[in-house]
């Protein structure tokens, strides 16, 4: 069983949530949080999970985009773990500076060495093999590269970064944007059942069905 805690951070008004597993296991997707508050009230949530759910968390982005780890560093020193994202997606990391001109934010973007095992950065499938028969990801390209989504089958719950929203979906006219893979990715998460919760990297939560008509 899940219990989801969701919340909207940074200026991008980005979807952070936290997903304890089964009291086993605490998920943190999308590290958005920008303002210490911000960061404080993220810390506060996980670290009253962890007392009924006492082991490491583990942190995972949905996607390379810099609203979605605005929190990324201060996440990875201060729950010691990677953040687990794509493979395809790490370049994209790696070049966050770009993606902060590109968008006006007037700040330094955190660097992190270009080698996957020394960076805070890790790849995601190598990390998730004692969780696997509890949720799958998703390969969804087209709005990056390297886009994933979380599917819970037994909770009918997905977790669909910025592939799916609620009444739209992501956008390509970014750089690395495909929109022929944007759509292949569409299909793949219009298979799932009718009743599967959307909850998306931006706004309110949908269903499959919903958004498939």
């Amino acid at each position: 069983m899940l219990e989801i805690k969701s919340f909207v951070f940074g200026p991008f008004q980005t979807n952070t949530y936290v997903i304890t597993i089964n009291e086993q296991k605490v998920l943190v997707v999308d590290p958005a949080c920008y303002t210490p508050y911000e960061q404080q009230q993220l810390f506060q949530y996980v670290e009253n999970q962890q007392t009924v759910c006492p082991n490491p968390v583990s942190i995972i982005a949905t996607h390379g985009h810099l609203d979605h780890l605005w929190g990324a560093k201060w996440a990875t020193e201060t729950w010691h773990t990677p953040v687990l994202i794509h493979e395809r997606d790490i370049p994209m990391v790696h070049l966050m500076q770009q993606q902060y001109d590109l968008f006006g934010v007037r700040m330094q973007a955190e660097s992190f060495p270009i080698e996957p095992l020394h960076s805070p950065f890790s790849i995601l499938h190598s990390q998730f093999s004692t969780l696997h028969s509890q949720f799958s990801i998703i390969e969804t390209p087209g709005h990056t590269p390297g886009g994933v989504s979380l599917y819970f089958p037994q909770d009918k719950v997905l977790f669909s970064g910025d592939t799916l929203f609620r009444m739209g979906y992501g956008r390509t006219d970014l750089p690395e944007g495909n929109i022929g893979q944007l759509i292949e990715s569409l299909e793949t998460l219009f298979a799932l059942p009718p009743d599967t919760r959307v909850y998306p990297g931006h706004g309110e939560i949908t269903t499959i069905g919903a958004e498939k008509r």
